[in-house]
């Protein structure tokens, strides 16, 4: 009897296995671009089984390499490619951004002129912590010029209302909001501005910097640990709807560590979450644990983890806080010469370079003008030439806006990854000509440059300092178009193909995660994008009005479009 109850049991488990085990997918029958390699290269159809990619080749021998009866996944002309990986964004800010209304070029109804977006906000604003909140505002889409106090106040004379910039650095608030917020022309301000109207004496309600930083937190405040999981799951649709199946965010406090952290592990979310601290908060991690686990993910092969240190060295160009070797060609409202600010010394970028490399932690600089890139890339080489580390430990410079031809050759020389945000050129391309000159701005963002150096570049969109459409990102580069229709630096044009690898396999390279990520191939992750067209085959002009169709995580569907 006891035999048989063992047998039975044993039996049941067996058949629950076979019950509940998955069956293989096979995708077929569209342009299944690989992203391995170089050049383009197709398969004709990919088998997922258990969240990995287990075959790619032709459907006769996808099909032999399936189970019984897989799941046809008709392509129908469609294109498959790699999932998005997000190299550099605020995805804790994305949420966060959730709780007020959407303003941004890529909302579903973006304002044109001011009294749309004052429309927007009485028809949608639901007031929060006591605000009236929006988000992702650039005055330069507005044809009637940017929004003002007075506007403010007649349309909200007693409910504070607070209007962030879309860079994330600057903003407007009424009123109502200076005093909720305790603002006046005494207050006291480290970095930034706080502008007074030249004509009436009075505060303009902008905030520019520290103040804008001051306001965003106080303005939002503190909320429940359940309310932050929600604005995660509104986070995670906009991240999976734009195609990508990694998200990062970085200037992270220890507070955003643990949210991202329970977020996946209670899977609240499916996307992979990665961190990245400043030097101030890896301090913190390093003194309750030396061996802190840089780079390492919660659930092996994905999760949260931690990637590394960030160090700033300057501020945003397009406020004119980037620090350039060379002055401004216009410094209206700052003093003569003006060539910008570093925001760190060279002593800590050189003492924080150096703990990258002796403790093995990745190293993430954040540079603009070049003035700032050589501070980085001071620091950079003197922690090489102390620690004599010359493996490629995937040190990389976001922004690099401004880097120039012989700051490129120090960068391939000491394995240096540039990670480029294209968007800029076509939000401020118009900005910068006239604060930098034709010839700086022309050369900002030097994709072509780069990759003739031989060197590997990424690409991000900086959410929500930009649109989270990593196409319309993809869409900049390789046209370089201004908003106002110009083009600008032409020769530093890329191809899509190029462009579409600064999303995929670079950034999973960027990770230290090719070996699972960053392209279709046998043996990675089953982290995935349909596309309705291919932006290789289609008009340069209509990349960014590709539709994303499904984005798949671990073999399964995270957003299919309506």
């Amino acid at each position: 009897m006891k035999n048989f109850k063992n047998y039975f049991t044993a039996f049941l488990l067996l058949t629950s296995v076979q019950v509940f085990a998955e069956n293989a997918t096979v995708y077929f029958n569209g342009d299944i671009l690989t992203m391995e390699g170089d050049k383009p290269q197709y398969v004709e159809a990919v088998v997922v089984k258990d969240k990995k990619i287990v075959f790619t080749g032709n459907l006769r021998d996808a099909l032999s390499k399936a189970d019984a009866n897989p799941t046809m996944l008709d392509l129908k002309g469609q294109t498959l490619i790699p999932g998005f990986i997000d190299a550099w964004g605020h995805f804790t800010l994305i949420a966060q951004n959730t709780l007020g209304v959407n303003l941004g070029y890529f909302s579903a109804k973006p304002p044109h002129t001011t009294q749309e977006l004052i429309g927007r906000l009485k028809a949608e604003a639901k007031p929060f912590n006591g605000w009236i909140i929006s988000t992702e505002y650039a005055d330069a889409f507005l044809t009637d010029g940017p929004l003002t106090i007075a506007q403010l106040d007649d349309a909200f004379p007693n409910q504070p209302v607070f209007v962030n910039n879309i860079s994330t650095l600057a903003g407007i608030v009424n009123s109502a909001g200076l005093k909720k917020l305790g603002i006046t022309k005494a207050t006291k301000v480290a970095q930034g501005m706080i502008p007074v109207d030249p004509k009436t004496g009075k505060l303009t309600g902008e905030l520019i910097g520290d103040p804008n930083f001051y306001a965003t937190a106080k303005v939002f405040g503190k909320y429940s640990r359940d309310l932050t999981m929600e604005t995660f799951r509104k986070a995670e649709k906009i991240y999976a709807s734009n195609g990508f199946t990694t998200a990062q965010s970085y200037e992270v406090t220890l507070d955003d560590m643990r949210n991202m952290r329970q977020a996946v592990d209670r899977n609240v979310i499916s996307l992979d979450l990665i961190a990245l601290p400043t030097y101030q908060v890896v301090d913190q991690l390093l003194a309750t644990n030396k061996n802190y686990p840089f780079g390492v993910y919660t659930k092996g092969d994905g999760g949260f983890k931690v990637a590394g240190i960030l160090i700033s060295t300057d501020g945003a160009p397009q406020l004119r806080f980037a620090y350039f070797s060379k002055p401004y060609t216009d410094t209206t409202g700052f003093p003569k010469d003006w060539r910008g600010m570093a925001v760190a010394s060279q002593q800590l970028v050189d003492h924080y370079a150096k703990l990258a490399y002796e403790k093995n932690i990745q190293y993430y600089g954040y540079s603009n003008g070049d003035a700032g890139i050589d501070m980085a890339l001071a620091g950079i080489a003197k922690a090489i030439q102390e620690t004599g580390v010359t493996e490629d430990r995937r040190t990389l410079i976001a922004h690099s806006f401004f880097v120039r031809d012989d700051q490129l050759d120090q960068y391939k020389t000491n394995k240096i990854l540039p990670q480029y945000m294209p968007n800029h050129i076509w939000m401020y391309g118009d900005v910068y000509k006239k604060i930098l000159g034709e010839e700086r701005a022309s050369n900002m963002v030097p994709l072509n440059l780069t990759h003739s150096k031989g060197l590997q570049f990424g690409l991000h969109n900086d959410t929500p300092s930009s649109g989270p459409s990593a196409l319309f990102t993809i869409w900049t580069a390789v046209n370089r178009q201004i908003y106002d229709g110009q083009t600008l630096g032409a020769d530093q044009r890329i191809d899509p193909y190029l462009a579409l690898r600064g999303f995929t396999s670079v950034p999973a390279y960027q990770y230290k995660e090719e070996a699972s990520k960053g392209s279709i191939t046998a043996g990675k992750l089953a982290d995935m994008v349909v596309l309705d067209r291919n932006p290789l085959k289609v008009d340069p002009m209509e990349i960014k009005d590709i539709q994303i169709v499904k984005t798949i995580k671990n073999g399964k569907d995270l957003y299919v479009r309506p």
